[in-house]
């Protein structure tokens, strides 16, 4: 029993050490010299490495967030850990992201890591998550929106194809930091654009507030 809890706690302080890699910050320094932070939505997630330092960058900073994501849990299993401990340790990730320990517990919103840890413990969603993500892409232009709406595949999948009431529970908690996070964000770009429609249906990929 003792060695479980010890493990338990390597999982989780781990996780929460892997989630807090910065690495949008990493790129802006290296590519830019710039805190990424500082500049755009002032966001070190994906999408603002998309926009102010480049596609290729972008894809990098979402591979390794949602990397971040899935290697936490993967750890947390490796360890023998029981799901409780898992799911924990998926919630620890995302924090590490959202409150790095690397850059005084200012980090970003942590969409990607959450999307890592859900593909993660449910690959069934994967397919389903795409196909909604890009279909809300090609009406609404708003990459952030479509990722976010597309995290409806997942409970479902738990619930449809898993049978798992702690995962419904978990695929739809998971997702409350990154949440609560872009709150401000959501308020900033209804005050410059003075209408949730223009906020919600961008006018092209490049269209951004």
């Amino acid at each position: 029993m003792s060695n479980q809890i010890f493990f338990i706690a390597i999982a989780i302080i781990a996780a929460y050490i892997i989630g807090s890699f910065p690495t949008g910050y990493i790129v802006g320094r290296l590519r830019l010299g710039v805190d990424i932070r500082q500049i755009g939505s002032r966001s070190m997630g994906a999408m603002n490495v998309f926009y102010k330092v480049g596609f290729a960058w972008g894809l990098l900073v979402l591979a390794v967030d949602m990397g971040k994501g899935a290697a936490a849990v993967a750890l947390a299993r490796w360890l023998g850990t029981p799901m409780a401990a898992q799911l924990f340790a998926g919630a620890a990730a995302v924090l590490g992201h959202g409150f790095t320990i690397f850059l005084k517990f200012r980090g970003g919103r942590g969409g990607a890591t959450c999307i890592g840890i859900l593909a993660y413990l449910l690959p069934w969603g994967i397919p389903f998550y795409i196909a909604i993500f890009g279909l809300v892409l090609l009406l609404t232009h708003y990459p952030t929106f479509s990722y976010s709406i597309a995290f409806l595949a997942f409970p479902f999948t738990a619930w449809l194809k898993y049978h798992s009431p702690e995962l419904i529970a978990f695929a739809t908690g998971i997702l409350l930091l990154p949440a609560l996070k872009y709150i401000p964000r959501l308020k900033e770009m209804h005050t410059k654009s003075g209408s949730w429609r223009h906020v919600l249906l961008r006018r092209s990929l490049k269209d951004r507030l």
